[in-house]
């Protein structure tokens, strides 16, 4: 069994230091590993990552993140993501690692994602450029997303995004906005990959749960959404995930 910390949306400011850190005391007898969905600062500035990582420092345990569309605003995401690596947070994106977990080998796929909406109510790679580059984008997130998966070697796969495979955990935002919340073809990534759970923030006003076609749970970790510093899901056992 495996206990995975999670939690998205926490947009960390130049005014943040000291406000995270203290959240994650004593996280190393709650949980194994620490999962970030995404939307880790506000404007995606390397002030604000220098903050993240300051927060993140001195985890118990090893985190592991990727980045949502708050920490590309500042069109500075390769940077933030040294900031991040030089505190020891494993950024994903498109790529995935492997830690051993007592005997039990967890391995987390990671990729930002992106918009473009459900079966029935789609983009599609049509029409003006623009259009079909919005589309694309979402493909080739969701592809990079699936090959991390497929290349993991582990007994446990969880697949790590911050916008949302799935319409169950958006209810609550308003609907025209679903399209830019997520996608089908993040599910379709996490079913081929043969994911045992998807977790992915974005979603402030969603629902934690909620499942794909292939039968895997997702769930909505965006801190609005589970009202506290992180939730705690165990997976890799028989009862399945809570």
């Amino acid at each position: 069994m495996i206990r995975l910390a999670a939690v998205g949306d926490i947009h960390l400011g130049t005014d943040s230091p000291g406000t995270f850190a203290p959240c994650l005391a004593g996280i190393g007898d709650l949980a194994d590993v620490l999962l970030l969905a995404g939307d880790l600062t506000q404007h995606g500035s390397l002030a604000e990552a220098e903050v993240v990582a300051g927060e993140l420092a001195g985890a118990e345990v090893p985190v592991i993140a990727v980045l949502g569309n708050h920490d590309h605003h500042g069109d500075q995401a390769d940077e933030v993501v040294s900031v991040l690596s030089e505190a020891g947070v494993r950024t994903l994106e498109g790529s995935g690692t492997v830690i051993r977990v007592g005997s039990t080998c967890l391995g987390v796929a990671g990729a930002k994602g992106f918009g473009g909406g459900f079966a029935g109510a789609s983009g599609s790679d049509f029409g003006e450029p623009l259009m079909k580059a919005f589309v694309r984008h979402t493909r080739e997130a969701s592809a990079g997303l699936r090959t991390a998966l497929d290349e993991l070697d582990c007994d446990v796969r969880v697949a790590l995004t911050h916008y949302s495979p799935v319409p169950d955990t958006l209810a609550g935002e308003h609907p025209e906005i679903f399209p830019f919340l997520g996608t089908y073809h993040l599910a379709e990534a996490v079913d081929g990959g043969r994911a045992d759970l998807a977790l992915h923030g974005h979603a402030h006003a969603g629902t934690e749960k909620g499942r794909t076609a292939g039968g895997v749970p997702v769930r909505n970790v965006a801190r609005p959404v589970i009202g506290r510093a992180f939730a705690v899901y165990e997976v890799g056992g028989e009862q399945g995930v809570p």
